[in-house]
């Protein structure tokens, strides 16, 4: 009952981070009126109306779970949230995945072709640093702080972390690897941009080294276990809840972890994650509600 209980409040809490990320987005990214309208369109297509805003909730949370700024760490959950946009519209380009629905909707290169789908995930992540220049200094945020921020993200998005986690991702396809390997790349491909944006709102705080050690070891788990959760529902997973196809991974002969351990010791790993996650952030008390209670839904969720 309480992991319900704080699945629930998450729930709330990712719904009222949603509002006001979407209600930014809208603004930040350029009108379908403005030319090349096709190209914003198709921007506006994959970044507005959906998603579950996650990545977002973890900024602001991990903010203020430390007493930092909440405006400052609004720009850079919606730079995040551009980032991960364009990053599904690369992922389900034929050339990649080839997916044919996302968010419940037909996917971004089926809609606009797949040179606008590419041309739109580049500009995507080209505005998110733009975002990220709109970062307000005060309240304890320096123009350092923002370097730093702005360090942390990209770090996470390039070849070391999400891009490069993707290509280990490829390179695995119909191969036999094992567990460390496989946990290898899922820390590069989810748990890198997740890991930035809990460590992007405590730089926000002007976390010290035990905090952010704090945030490091919460943030790891956390990736570990969304992903983990993420191939499980690839499985078992029902089409029209997750918004997207499934059973796809095991079609394209991709490496997860119900493939290699099976779908009983997957879910206890993730449940483990989970855990170790929350106990990383005992020190903090109530002021880590949010992210404890984001954590019990990432190993509750269906979508």
């Amino acid at each position: 009952m309480m992991a319900e209980a704080s699945a629930a409040r998450a729930e709330e809490y990712l719904a009222d981070v949603a509002r006001q990320v979407e209600a930014r987005l809208d603004q930040a990214l350029p009108a379908e009126s403005e030319d090349p309208a096709t190209l914003h369109a198709s921007m506006r297509y994959s970044t507005l109306g959906g998603g579950k805003r996650l990545r977002a909730a973890l900024v602001l949370a991990s903010c203020r779970a430390l007493g930092g700024p909440p405006e400052a760490a609004l720009a850079v959950a919606c730079a995040v949230e551009m980032i991960h946009a364009y990053s599904l519209i690369h992922d389900d380009l034929p050339c990649m995945d080839n997916g044919q629905l996302r968010r419940g909707k037909p996917t971004n290169h089926r809609v606009f072709g797949d040179a606008v789908a590419t041309l739109a995930g580049d500009a995507l992540l080209t505005l998110a640093f733009e975002e990220l220049a709109s970062i307000p200094l005060g309240l304890g945020v320096t123009a350092q702080t923002v370097v730093q921020v702005v360090a942390e993200i990209s770090r996470a998005a390039g070849s070391r972390g999400m891009v490069g986690g993707q290509v280990a991702d490829l390179q695995a396809e119909g191969r036999d690897i094992d567990l460390e390997r496989l946990r290898a790349i899922h820390r590069r491909k989810t748990g890198a941009l997740i890991l930035a944006c809990v460590r992007s709102g405590a730089l926000l705080a002007c976390a010290g080294a035990a905090a952010l050690k704090m945030m490091d070891e919460y943030g790891r788990h956390l990736g570990l276990a969304y992903q983990i959760v993420d191939d499980i529902l690839d499985e078992t997973g029902d089409q029209a809840v997750v918004g997207k196809g499934t059973h796809t991974d095991l079609l394209r002969g991709k490496a997860t972890y119900p493939r290699l351990v099976g779908l009983e010791e997957s879910r206890r790993l993730a449940r483990e994650a989970v855990l170790a996650a929350q106990n990383a952030l005992e020190p903090l008390g109530e002021d880590a509600r949010p992210l404890l209670d984001l954590a019990a839904y990432v190993a509750r969720r269906d979508r």
